[in-house]
């Protein structure tokens, strides 16, 4: 990410953003491009109305364009009302969106977000998530780092799931889950008789502590295998998540 927006030089091989070399086209790169960090850098000095117009100055844009722009901006983020407000009085979900706004003062075709609704409640990461489909739809590219694998479910067209700085899968979301999981996952009682009869149905299935995940692309199937062959009392079907993928490819302990 940090080689993208032009940051740190590469390591190694070579990287063209919107066809420009990010080692010689810095500044025509960032002049296209706008970055929502994962902290709150805002200027807690400045009101919401000037912490966006100081930054449109960095791209020298004319007085007049930068008033409607970030009138415009303002009104679609939900904060006129709080334009004249100091942003230190904001609470966190206005500023993670004042935050978007600015970084669309410069009209970018290209915008990168670092964990963009980090510490949001979730009314606020739903607003966020609103905001970026308009842009999707309006024709910006988004690329983004989440921890949160719902929030990539509903965002992303393509995305790549990394563990240790190591690539283990990349996709749609939806091409991801079935492929490594199956559309459903019928949740038993893990038991040694559960896992038994399984093993003789030749089930794809993982332990999960005291439950048994079993991947399917047809849970009514093996339900009513399970409650025929395995006498269960009791189990769950719910639709496969890319959070089930992370932790199939990762693991499930925890790591500190």
């Amino acid at each position: 990410m940090r080689i993208i927006q032009c940051v740190s030089p590469p390591s190694g091989g070579s990287l063209k953003v919107f066809d420009m070399d990010v080692t010689r086209d810095q500044r025509k790169i960032k002049n296209l491009m706008g970055v929502v960090p994962q902290e709150n850098n805002l200027d807690i000095d400045f009101s919401v109305y000037k912490n966006l117009y100081v930054y449109s100055r960095y791209f020298d844009i004319p007085k007049r364009k930068a008033e409607k722009r970030i009138n415009e901006l303002l009104d679609f983020v939900q904060l006129n009302e709080k334009k004249d407000t100091m942003t230190d009085l904001l609470s966190g979900g206005m500023k993670r969106r004042l935050i978007l706004a600015r970084a669309l003062v410069n009209e970018p075709r290209l915008l990168i977000l670092d964990e963009p609704t980090v510490g949001l409640d979730p009314q606020s990461r739903h607003v966020m998530w609103d905001k970026l489909r308009s842009l999707k739809k309006e024709g910006v590219t988004i690329v983004m780092t989440t921890h949160y694998l719902e929030e990539a479910a509903q965002l992303c067209d393509r995305l790549v799931i990394m563990d240790y700085g190591n690539i283990l899968v990349e996709g749609s979301p939806s091409s991801i889950i079935k492929e490594y999981i199956g559309t459903d996952i019928v949740e038993a009682e893990n038991t040694p008789e559960v896992i038994a009869c399984l093993e003789n149905s030749k089930a794809r299935y993982e332990q999960a502590g005291d439950m048994v995940q079993i991947y399917t692309n047809d849970p009514h199937d093996i339900t009513e295998h399970l409650f025929s062959e395995c006498r269960l009392g009791k189990i769950t079907a719910r639709a496969a998540t890319l959070e089930d993928v992370f932790l199939k490819l990762t693991g499930r302990k925890l790591r500190e």
